[in-house]
C-alpha cells in the first residue's frame, strides 16, 4: 500500500523589492501579470531549492532578465486570521491551507530595461502620501484625512493613530512610518485591496495609489520603511549611487529616498564628517552649472572598522 500523499498546508511565496533611483525618482521593478501589477515572486521549493535567496535570484532573473546584488530579508507575513493583505500565489498552489509571505529587499545601483512585462514604477505611484519634497502632499488634506475622519467617526482611538500616522492636526510627519499608514488604510477599508480581500465591489476613493497584486503592496510599504530606516544606520544608500557622483546627487539620492527635502549645509557636513567618501580632485563636467567635485564610497571602510549612515537633517520647511 502507498504511502498517502504529503498535505500541501503550508505555501511559501518569496517576493523581490528591487529598488532603484531613475531619473530623481526612487523607483521599484514592478512585474504584469493576468492579475494586475506586482512585484518579482514565485513558490518556494524545499525540495529542489537549496535557500530562500538563491529561489529569489533565480526568481528575479527568470522573470525579469535581471541579476540581483544587495538583497536583504524583509520579513514574513504569515499571521493567520489577521486583518492585512491576503497573500495570494495566483494559482501556484490554490489548495494551500496557508500562505508564509517571505519579502526581500534588493538595491540596483544602475538600471536598464528588463524583460517586456517588467517596468520600473516611482513608489510614489503606490503611495502618493510619502513625497513631501516639494511640501506637504495635497493629497492628505484632499483626500485621506477627509476619509479617515469619517472612519474614525469619534472613535478616539481611530482618531489618534490617524494623527500619528499621517501628521494630522499639526503631529509631526515620520517619514519611517510607511507600513503603519498603508496598514491604516487598509483597516479602513480605504485602498483597493481591502476591497478585494473582503470580497467588496465598491471602489476605493480616487488617488490613494495603484493597487499590486496579493500583499505585494504591504511589501512593498515594508521595503521602504526599512530603507529609510536603514540609511541613518548603514552606508547602504550608497548601493544605489554610480562609482562616482557629486554631494549634491548623494542629496537628491538621500532625498529621493526619505521623500522628504534636506538642508543642504547640514547634510554635507554630515557626509564630509562620516569618513564614507573620498573627493576625487575632479569636477563633474557632465553638470550643468557651476562644476561639482566628484567622489567615490570607500568600501574599503566596511571590513575595517564598524560604519554606520547618515544623518539625514531636514530642510526647517520641511521640520
Amino acid at each position: 500500500m502507498s504511502p498517502p500523499a504529503r498535505p500541501r498546508d503550508v505555501v511559501i511565496g518569496l517576493s523581490a523589492v528591487v529598488a532603484a533611483l531613475r531619473g530623481g525618482e526612487a523607483s521599484v521593478l514592478t512585474v504584469r501579470t493576468r492579475d494586475g501589477l506586482g512585484l518579482p515572486f514565485g513558490r518556494f521549493d524545499p525540495d529542489g531549492h537549496r535557500t530562500f535567496e538563491l529561489a529569489l535570484r533565480a526568481f528575479v532573473t527568470a522573470q525579469t532578465g535581471f541579476s540581483l546584488g544587495y538583497v536583504e530579508q524583509l520579513y514574513t507575513f504569515g499571521d493567520k486570521g489577521r486583518d492585512a493583505p491576503v497573500a495570494d500565489l495566483h494559482g501556484l498552489d490554490a489548495e494551500a491551507a496557508r500562505i508564509v509571505s517571505v519579502g526581500y529587499l534588493a538595491l540596483a545601483p544602475a538600471t536598464t530595461q528588463g524583460a517586456s512585462d517588467t517596468a520600473w514604477s516611482p513608489w510614489s505611484r503606490f503611495f502618493p502620501w510619502e513625497d513631501w519634497r516639494r511640501g506637504r502632499p495635497a493629497i492628505l488634506d484632499a483626500v485621506v484625512e477627509p476619509a479617515l475622519r469619517s472612519w474614525a467617526a469619534g472613535d478616539e482611538g481611530r482618531s489618534s493613530r490617524a494623527r500619528l500616522s499621517f501628521a494630522l492636526d499639526g503631529v509631526g510627519w515620520n517619514e519611517e512610518r510607511v507600513l503603519e499608514r498603508y496598514e491604516l488604510l487598509y483597516e479602513a477599508g480605504l485602498v483597493h485591496e481591502a476591497v478585494r480581500d473582503r470580497g467588496g465591489s465598491a471602489p476605493s476613493p480616487d488617488g490613494l495609489g495603484d493597487p499590486m497584486i496579493s500583499d505585494h503592496r504591504r511589501i512593498l510599504a515594508t521595503a521602504l520603511g526599512r530603507l529609510r530606516s536603514k540609511v541613518r544606520y548603514r552606508p547602504v544608500i550608497f548601493e544605489l549611487m554610480p562609482p562616482e557622483f557629486t554631494l549634491l546627487g548623494l542629496q537628491r539620492a538621500a532625498e529621493a529616498i526619505a521623500g522628504v527635502r534636506l538642508h543642504k549645509p547640514n547634510f554635507r557636513r554630515t557626509v564630509e564628517r562620516s569618513g564614507l567618501v573620498e573627493g576625487l580632485g575632479r569636477l563633474d563636467a557632465a553638470a550643468g552649472g557651476r562644476p561639482a567635485e566628484l567622489f567615490r564610497f570607500r568600501r574599503e571602510v566596511l571590513g575595517a572598522q564598524p560604519v554606520g549612515g547618515l544623518s539625514l537633517p531636514t530642510s526647517p520647511r520641511e521640520g
